[in-house]
Parts: structure tokens; C-alpha cells; sequence
């Protein structure tokens, strides 16, 4: 099953970090990375850093375009009033098809904050215990995904 998650760290840099321990993973075949992209948000920083890999070949440009539709939308557009509302509207009905809804990216933009980082991932396959004995100790919290609510139980219960 192909899953979208968006992971927080209390740390700017605890997004990298996950992101080579995901890649590492995906060496031992203990998860597909379909793609990913680390959002950092430094302190005093007006807007945060996005850095989205294109190290590999099934790592389409289709890709680089949902990352750059997404965390634009997010974090690089308006962030007040009418004008936040209706870019995250116009976003979430184009991304619906890939399970992404409004209520979602409106908990990502509110958690994602300055002196925070996340991990926007997709992946396939994840053997997820095994996956989460990795994450443990980088202090993050699950903001966003489509899991069902049994792995998403697992997910958080592994990950904590």
C-alpha cells in the first residue's frame, strides 16, 4: 500500500536526519521511498527551507511538482485571511486524488512552525516496526497521513 505521511520533529534539523534513516531503510529493503522532501524552519526565519532530492531515476519529476504544489501552498503563500483559505482550498481539491485532504494541510501549516522541521513522505511496503525501532529518540509527532487508523495506531505506538 502506497502511504503519505508528514512527520514533525521539535528540531530543525530532526527532519534530515529521519530522512538519510528512511533512505538507509529503503537500502535494507525495509520500506519503498516512492519520494520525499524535508521541510526545515529555522528560528527568525521568515519563511522555512524545503530541499527535496532527485536522486534517483523513479523519482519522476511528477514528483518535484506535487512537493512543489504542496509545500508552496503551505508555507509560500499567503498565511492570513481569506487569501490562506482559499489557496488551501484550491490545493486539497487538487490533491484529494492522492488522499490528501484540507483538514490535513491545515494541521501540517499549523504545526509546522519556526524551529520545527518535517519529513513529507511517500513510501510503499514499510515494514513498520522495524522501521519505527529507527525513528526512535528523534522526538516527532505524526502530523499527517493516509493510513488506516489500525496502522496509524501501530505508526504512533512504535514511533512514540
Amino acid at each position: 500500500m502506497t502511504t503519505f505521511t508528514v512527520w514533525k520533529f521539535d528540531t530543525t534539523d530532526g527532519a534530515e536526519r529521519a530522512a538519510r534513516i528512511l533512505v538507509d531503510a529503503e537500502h535494507e529493503d525495509l520500506v519503498t521511498v516512492i519520494d520525499h522532501a524535508v521541510v526545515s524552519w529555522p528560528e527568525g526565519a521568515a519563511k522555512p527551507a524545503v530541499h527535496h532530492s532527485h536522486d534517483d531515476e523513479k523519482r519522476a519529476t511528477g514528483w518535484g511538482a506535487l512537493w512543489g504544489l504542496l509545500l508552496g501552498a503551505l508555507f509560500f503563500l499567503p498565511v492570513i485571511g481569506a487569501a490562506a483559505g482559499a489557496a488551501i482550498g484550491v490545493i486539497s481539491r487538487h490533491l484529494a486524488h492522492v488522499g490528501i485532504d484540507r483538514d490535513q494541510l491545515d494541521r501540517i501549516r499549523q504545526d509546522v512552525v519556526p524551529g520545527t522541521s518535517a519529513l513529507f513522505a511517500v513510501t510503499e511496503n514499510a515494514d513498520l516496526d522495524r522501521l519505527g525501532e529507527r525513528f526512535h529518540g528523534l522526538h516527532q509527532t505524526l502530523v499527517s497521513t493516509n493510513l488506516t487508523d489500525a496502522e496509524r495506531a501501530v505508526l504512533t505506538e512504535t514511533f512514540d
